[in-house]
């Protein structure tokens, strides 16, 4: 068995890709609200701040600043994907045995990993605060990243970072090299 190394720089800023074992699943946009609320419940317990998100069908991006002296961003995602697989079946909405993993106990809709990156500088963080923002439209989504309605990319507007015609599907050079 491989053994993975993760980055643990306490404090640091992360870039995340979490996503759903189903890539043809819609469970993250279609119940939004419940992984607002699981990511509220994980912050409330382990504070974190949310420098920019966005939450498509089946997988999300997300940059992470934690705390001074705490590295442990593996317990917020086990606590947000618990939460929200527990809320889904807990309202019927998903069936007992969907995404259980063989010689897994806990169901789970979730891949068993996610993929993190410590942020370098202040030039790796816009490159990923600009891929998490173009997403949906590099996926086709939308045209338009002002119409992706979950996605951080609107406070950035209405604090001034961006415009809001920035990452449009035509003519857009992204700094992220896509």
């Amino acid at each position: 068995m491989r053994h993975y190394i993760r980055a643990n720089a306490a404090g640091a800023t992360y870039f995340f890709t979490v996503v759903l074992q189903d890539r043809g699943a819609r469970w993250l946009v279609d119940h939004v609200d419940v992984l607002r609320a699981s990511v509220a419940a994980a912050k409330a317990r382990h504070p974190f701040r949310i420098d920019a998100m966005v939450v498509l069908p089946d997988h999300l991006h997300a940059l992470w600043t934690l705390p001074e002296g705490d590295a442990d961003f593996s317990v917020r995602w086990m606590l947000i994907k618990r939460r929200f697989t527990r809320e889904l079946l807990s309202r019927r909405l998903l069936d007992a045995s969907a995404g259980r993993r063989r010689g897994d106990a806990e169901r789970s809709l979730w891949q068993r990993r996610f993929w993190e990156h410590q942020v370098r500088d202040e030039e790796d963080l816009g490159k990923h605060v600009d891929y998490i923002h173009f997403n949906p439209v590099k996926h086709g989504w939308v045209q338009r990243a002002a119409d992706w309605p979950h996605s951080s990319f609107h406070r950035y507007v209405r604090e001034g970072v961006v415009p809001v015609d920035w990452g449009m599907a035509v003519g857009v050079e992204g700094r992220f090299g896509e």
